[in-house]
């Protein structure tokens, strides 16, 4: 039977040279997806918390969906958006994408 398969024979004690060094690769990456990835993320995700808690009535928005529209009442969860003359939305704070200009109504 040892014609196919080769005996395994041991050479002697193993020694274990694992340490930090081979660790620093993977810190490495770590620290490359935090700056590259997480960070700017939670930064925009803190900018828009504030942007939404912010909102007021008056104010021209842009929601998630492209609706362009001007807030007429702002409640805790939900505001009221109107999209044309007699033609209002409700809809949730979080859907607001960007505060536009005043004056970017009518120039659309």
């Amino acid at each position: 039977m040892d014609f196919f398969i080769q005996a395994a024979m041991a050479e002697g004690i193993a020694t274990s040279t694992a340490g930090f060094a081979d660790f620093i690769p993977l810190i490495l990456i770590f620290v490359v997806f935090y700056f590259l990835l997480i960070r700017p993320q939670q930064k925009r995700a803190k900018e828009h918390k504030q942007m939404v808690e912010g909102l007021k009535k008056g104010e021209e928005v842009v929601t998630n969906g492209g609706i362009l529209g001007k807030i007429t009442a702002v409640e805790e969860n939900f505001i009221t958006l109107e999209i044309a003359a007699n033609t209002q939305i409700k809809l949730q704070r979080q859907a607001v994408t960007a505060i536009m200009p005043k004056g970017t109504i009518k120039s659309a």
